[in-house]
């Protein structure tokens, strides 16, 4: 059976009709080492036998069905690897150039959507990781699922079962199954939306008959709620981040994991509402150097729908968009309100129609997309990560940063942690915020007066 791409990650596939809207995400691991080339290449190849998609490319389908995944019939293992040497003066500064190029680069659209060069000879001894996927590939979470069959725990790489394909690539239907599988595509579809209504029917008249004032306040509910998912978005929050590019600029910085929890808590939130209230604090800074006035700024932040039943393949998170204070000057009640507007995003009624709303979407005019997508301010995303000291090819991982899309906004901030230590990667549309030093301290300070708290 061919199977076509879910509603959430043909969305992301199809937006990047303008440029802008590019769902690439690059991670960048930095080693203390070079680690062993053939043991590292092995490991990546056996994921890619492991997870069919590795192998796959994504092929346009006729008669308006989703884009489908398809065996790539010119697999190259070595053209998704490559090994370079770092260019002079091989610091952090140059890989995080050579991530900012990948971030920028589309995908050859005929092969696999993901690449990991080796950047050999650093200054300092080390050497370093740069991957990209596409989103459609994964999300955050699943990345770091993927990840985890790529380290080990000890110098020594673990022996593992040699790697077997799990899927043909030379597999290839005859060409009248590009016609007849999207209609059976519809068909399904159909079916399972006509059965899910049946089954739904009498419990719906059932609840309406004993609840009617209930029932049709959760209808009223539910609906106000999918409203507040895909509502327009007219114009930026900041009068100061308006304009968008396709130039982006990558940055990192560090936060103790501990401490950072810990000032979530004092004030009266989570790691995450800490996490958030530290971006905003670095926003209202930047708003104030220029002297430009901030009050609510427009956030977008990935929800993670995954459960212990799905494969790391594949988007399972929702994008939600809803304003958080970043013109509160008091950290403490920056986090609490914080605290409580994601709460009651986190609840929204929308979350398990996250597939429905999608196919929505797909079906709305990329333009239209595109520009409600542009005025949002900024995106973070918080990524639980691995907490133990992990080796690839028997080189120790000293950081591990990723950099998340910025999709339409000015910024895209992503938190995965490390051990005990909070890696942000830093995504800025340059086009947003040209001064991006300038940027980066206030950040920087942002992040300072938040861990204060604890």
């Amino acid at each position: 059976m061919t199977e076509y791409m879910r509603s959430s990650d043909a969305f992301t596939w199809s937006m990047e009709s303008d440029p802008r809207l590019r769902s690439t995400v690059v991670t960048v691991l930095l080693l203390d080492r070079s680690p062993d080339w053939e043991a590292m290449r092995a490991r990546f190849e056996a994921i890619s036998a492991e997870l069919p998609m590795f192998r796959q490319c994504v092929v346009e389908s006729p008669l308006g069905a989703p884009p489908r995944w398809e065996p790539c019939p010119d697999f190259d293992p070595d053209f998704h690897m490559r090994r370079v040497g770092a260019a002079a003066p091989g610091t952090v500064d140059t890989v995080l150039e050579m991530a900012r190029v990948a971030a920028m680069d589309d995908f050859d659209r005929a092969r696999p959507l993901w690449e990991a060069t080796l950047v050999e000879g650093l200054a300092d001894g080390g050497a370093a990781v740069v991957c990209r996927f596409h989103h459609a590939l994964t999300d955050g979470v699943g990345a770091v699922e993927i990840a985890g069959r790529l380290f080990d725990l000890t110098p020594e790489p673990e022996a593992r079962p040699a790697a077997t394909v799990g899927v043909d690539p030379e597999t290839r239907g005859a060409w009248w199954r590009e016609y007849l599988d999207p209609i059976g595509f519809g068909a399904r579809q159909a079916t399972a939306t006509v059965t899910d209504v049946v089954r739904s029917v009498p419990g719906l008249a059932f609840d309406a008959l004993r609840h009617p004032v209930s029932t049709a306040t959760g209808a009223v509910e539910t609906a106000a709620s999918v409203y507040r998912t895909v509502r327009p978005v007219n114009e930026t929050g900041s009068a100061l981040m308006t304009e968008r590019s396709s130039v982006r600029h990558l940055d990192v910085h560090e936060v103790p994991l501990e401490k950072l929890r810990q000032a979530g808590h004092a004030g009266g939130g989570s790691l995450n509402d800490a996490f958030v209230a530290g971006v905003a604090g670095g926003l209202r800074r930047y708003h104030e150097k220029h002297g430009a006035d901030v009050g609510d700024l427009h956030l977008c932040m990935p929800i993670n729908l995954r459960t212990a039943d799905d494969d790391p393949g594949g988007n399972r998170i929702t994008l939600m968009r809803f304003d958080v204070p970043v013109g509160e000057s008091d950290p403490a009640q920056r986090i609490a309100e914080i605290h409580r507007r994601t709460t009651r995003v986190r609840d929204e009624r929308s979350l398990p129609h996250t597939q429905l709303i999608a196919a929505a979407m797909n079906l709305v005019p990329r333009w239209y997309v595109g520009a409600v997508l542009r005025h949002v301010d900024f995106l973070c995303s918080d990524v639980p990560g691995i907490p133990v000291p992990v080796y690839v090819g028997g080189a120790r991982i000293l950081a591990q940063y990723a950099f998340g899309p910025t999709i339409g906004a000015a910024v895209n901030v992503t938190l995965l942690g490390y051990v005990d230590v909070c890696e942000l990667g830093i995504d800025v549309d340059t086009g947003a915020i040209a001064d991006v030093d300038v940027f980066h301290a206030c950040l920087v300070d942002g992040f300072d007066e938040v861990l204060a708290l604890a």
